[in-house]
């Protein structure tokens, strides 16, 4: 399988928690936004014209969302942690890539955040 060519991503997958080290951000759930991508050989899938041949990324977005929301992490690098490590285990990906976008907590700036790629 020669699958680090084929790609899934989701981009922009937006949310609201708790995230955040300041007393204010405990209290308020922020704007959050969520972009994944991992390796999927999508040969199968895109020859035989079926979904039970696709990965079921919509049941990893909603496992994400899921995740996030109940989520209070301080800092955007332990929820980027935890978001890989659901897409690992959950969903059996050989690797994935998450990307957590906070807009406006750096004042000026258009967004602020991090990107991880972690694998099994």
């Amino acid at each position: 399988m020669d699958s680090k060519k084929d790609f899934i991503f989701i981009e922009g997958l937006e949310t609201r928690c708790i995230i955040g080290i300041f007393d204010w951000e405990r209290k308020v759930k922020q704007k959050i936004l969520i972009d994944l991508m991992f390796p999927a050989d999508v040969r199968r899938a895109a020859k035989k014209d079926r979904i039970e041949d696709a990965v079921n990324y919509k049941a990893i977005a909603k496992a994400i969302l899921s995740h996030t929301q109940k989520s209070r992490y301080q800092l955007v690098e332990s929820l980027a942690e935890s978001i890989a490590g659901l897409c690992l285990k959950k969903f059996r990906l050989p690797e994935v890539t998450v990307r957590i976008s906070k807009p406006g907590a750096i004042r000026g700036s258009k967004n602020v955040g991090v990107q991880i790629t972690r694998r099994k």
